[in-house]
């Protein structure tokens, strides 16, 4: 499976939550050998993957289930795999929920730790991180497809701002259809 993780200390909060997921990062563990994959990927075109990581996202979000907050905009990315970056390449989602209590925040992170399991997902990692902050934080993987998703419940310490639901959905590796150019594809 894909590991997705954060890293503490990844700074302050600089106010506008494009700040935030600026500086979040995802690191997928990947590998140099194509064998160590552990699976052959799909061959998927760009907007594609980019399509199916945003519904991903939507299903994550509605695990959360607070439909009256709100989320940042950014859609998905694509970065390439570096087991071949001429050929493959993953999608990246990092968005937030906020504009709610940090009650509401607590509950909508609770829901989603109770609903990945449900909805087949495996959660591998959950509780505080290693941050100053110790935020409470989740990773979890897709036991249906190629996905994992990294969640932090930041609510409080004097740096959290904007209390919000900070969420990371990474794809696994896919192959660009045969003459896509990856160069320059973000």
């Amino acid at each position: 499976m894909i590991r997705i993780s954060s890293r503490g200390g990844r700074g302050r909060a600089l106010g506008a939550l494009t700040s935030v997921l600026a500086l979040t990062t995802i690191a997928t563990g990947c590998s140099k050998d194509m064998d160590d994959l552990g699976y052959k990927p799909t061959t998927l075109a760009v907007d594609d993957a980019r399509a199916k990581t945003k519904s991903v996202s939507s299903q994550i979000f509605d695990m959360i289930g607070l439909k009256q907050a709100k989320t940042t905009e950014p859609g998905p990315s694509i970065s390439a795999c570096e087991e071949d970056p001429e050929h493959l390449f993953l999608s990246r989602h990092p968005w937030s929920v906020y504009g709610v209590s940090p009650e509401e925040l607590k509950q909508g992170f609770q829901r989603l730790k109770e609903n990945l399991p449900k909805e087949g997902w495996k959660i591998v990692e959950y509780g505080p991180n290693k941050s100053a902050a110790k935020t409470l934080e989740l990773t979890a993987d897709s036991e249906k497809e190629h996905f994992s998703v990294n969640a932090e419940l930041r609510v409080g310490g004097s740096s959290e701002k904007t209390p919000l639901i900070l969420v990371n959905v990474v794809s696994g590796c896919y192959r660009a259809p045969d003459g896509t150019d990856l160069n320059g594809v973000y």
